[in-house]
């Protein structure tokens, strides 16, 4: 099952680049969420994937009993997820801010804080 996920790890990341390398702005920023996704699904493979009990201590004991699941990638995973929906909702707001301002989504067509290129050398 490990072999399987950290497959599909390979394919988000190949998917990811590919849209990040696109001119376009929404295209980046479906890339980056997929570069995300991996990114949380690495973290969640690397805590190794098991069917044993829930990480809980029973009452009178100091560590738990037997074999258990690591909560710590658990806890980062979720904590991962609800940054990246803080990051996805902000640049989305800003994507629709710069289209509205600037009328395109091309990243070569946004240079509006660089200076407009002149023939006769003049700045």
């Amino acid at each position: 099952m490990e072999t399987v996920l950290a497959l599909l790890v390979g394919v988000l990341v190949a998917a990811a680049v590919y849209l990040m390398l696109a001119r376009n702005v929404l295209r980046f920023l479906f890339g980056l969420v997929l570069l995300g996704n991996a990114a949380n699904l690495t973290i969640f493979i690397a805590g190794r994937l098991t069917p044993e009990l829930p990480p809980l201590v029973p009452e009178g004991l100091a560590a738990p009993a037997g074999q258990v699941a690591n909560a710590l990638p658990q806890a980062l995973v979720l904590t991962a997820i609800v940054i990246g929906f803080g990051l996805l909702a902000f640049t989305l707001v800003l994507v629709y801010r710069g289209y509205q301002t600037l009328g395109t989504l091309d990243s070569d067509a946004m240079r509006v804080a660089e200076p407009a290129d002149t023939t006769d050398g003049t700045p």
